[in-house]
């Protein structure tokens, strides 16, 4: 039986997030996701006079071609997929996953072969289409969220196909007023966070790159971080579970890392000289997502958090900094999960789950739900 939730996603992804116009061609990547939602969204861009192009992967057959990558086979495979993308005007990504961990045997040295050689589609797809990226609700993610199959589903098309216009006038003054801050102090139970983030600009982010979605994004200047932080959300990355990460920072590079797993997060922020270097800060806002799932298209959007990156930074409100990684740690900041405080320019910006400026309680969770005016 069809789901009609299928082609309410489809539609919010073809026409709010994309925006989809006739003629333009988009790539749809489905990962481990049912066929009928990778129907769904072929026939939503042809309804818009759009032209579908679709590739399906599978977890299982991805971790058996990176198992033997070799470089000789990275770039044709890099060749290929970079002039497909060269083709496109949009680009929906829907990845699914049976197992979250299906990658963490992948060798370390494997990894950064791939990453590396896949660089250059990513930063055209980043950098020159119009792409939305989103998960699927898999039993596995229900899990990771420890709430039953059923349950995820609703609360997933719930937050994905939430009426994300309600966002863009909050979003509009917290732009500006990030656009016009030079320093910046994030305060809470281990952390005492300074830097600047004057000059870089900001982006604001309300369904139309990730979904679920709900941020504002900058960027430190890049020697500019002073200070230490501790995440209290979980973290997969590379396959690899991350708990408890503390970061010590020193004229902007981290020189001191720990976690559960310390071993593995220095590894990890060793794969190049960028790595070491924040590539972007954004505060989170998202009212329906309130507790971490391991995930980070989710967990980065959790209401009243925010997240900082080590690696890659964006073009866009970005301070130059390049690496192979890009690895979005998140800090929540309501009262139950420790409080916490963001500062600009010696004014306080947000306190333990509320914005303070007139201008930006309309990102606050009862204005977002439609609780309040």
């Amino acid at each position: 039986m069809h789901d009609p939730r299928f082609d309410k996603l489809a539609d919010v992804l073809t026409r709010h997030s994309t925006k989809l116009k006739a003629g333009e061609k988009v790539l749809i990547d489905i990962f481990d996701a049912p066929d009928a939602m990778a129907i769904s969204l072929i026939q939503a861009t042809r309804s818009r006079g759009a032209i579908p192009f679709v590739q399906m992967h599978h977890a299982r057959v991805s971790r058996e071609i990176a198992l033997g990558a070799e470089e000789a086979h990275l770039t044709i495979a890099s060749g290929v997929e970079l002039a497909r993308m060269k083709k496109m005007d949009a680009y929906i990504a829907v990845r699914g996953s049976h197992n979250i961990t299906e990658m963490s045997d992948v060798p370390d040295e494997k990894m950064r072969l791939i990453s590396g050689a896949m660089r250059s589609v990513m930063d055209w797809r980043i950098n020159k289409t119009k792409w939305v990226v989103l998960r699927w609700p898999t039993p596995a993610m229900a899990q990771q969220a420890q709430m039953s199959t059923p349950a995820f589903e609703d609360f997933y098309f719930k937050v994905c196909t939430l009426d994300y216009s309600r966002m863009a006038p909050g979003m509009a003054a917290l732009k500006t007023l990030m656009d016009g801050t030079d320093k910046v102090q994030l305060k809470g139970p281990g952390t005492d966070l300074h830097f600047s983030i004057k000059g870089i600009g900001s982006v604001t982010c309300g369904g139309d790159r990730n979904i679920p979605d709900g941020e504002v994004f900058s960027c430190p200047v890049k020697k500019s971080v002073e200070g230490f932080v501790t995440f209290n959300v979980p973290s997969i990355y590379q396959g690899q579970a991350f708990d408890g990460v503390r970061l010590e920072f020193s004229a902007g590079k981290i020189v001191n890392a720990t976690s559960n797993n310390t071993t593995a997060l220095n590894r990890i922020l060793d794969s190049d000289e960028g790595a070491r270097y924040i590539g972007e800060f954004a505060l989170g806002f998202n009212p329906h997502i309130l507790h971490p799932m391991r995930d980070i298209l989710f967990d980065e959007k959790i209401s009243v958090s925010f997240h900082f990156t080590p690696g890659q930074a964006y073009k866009t409100a970005g301070n130059g900094n390049t690496s192979r990684i890009h690895w979005d740690m998140v800090c929540i900041q309501r009262p139950d999960c420790g409080g916490g405080e963001v500062w600009f320019d010696g004014k306080l910006i947000r306190k333990d789950g509320l914005f303070i400026p007139t201008a930006l309680k309309k990102l606050n969770p009862d204005y977002l739900l439609g609780k309040a005016k």
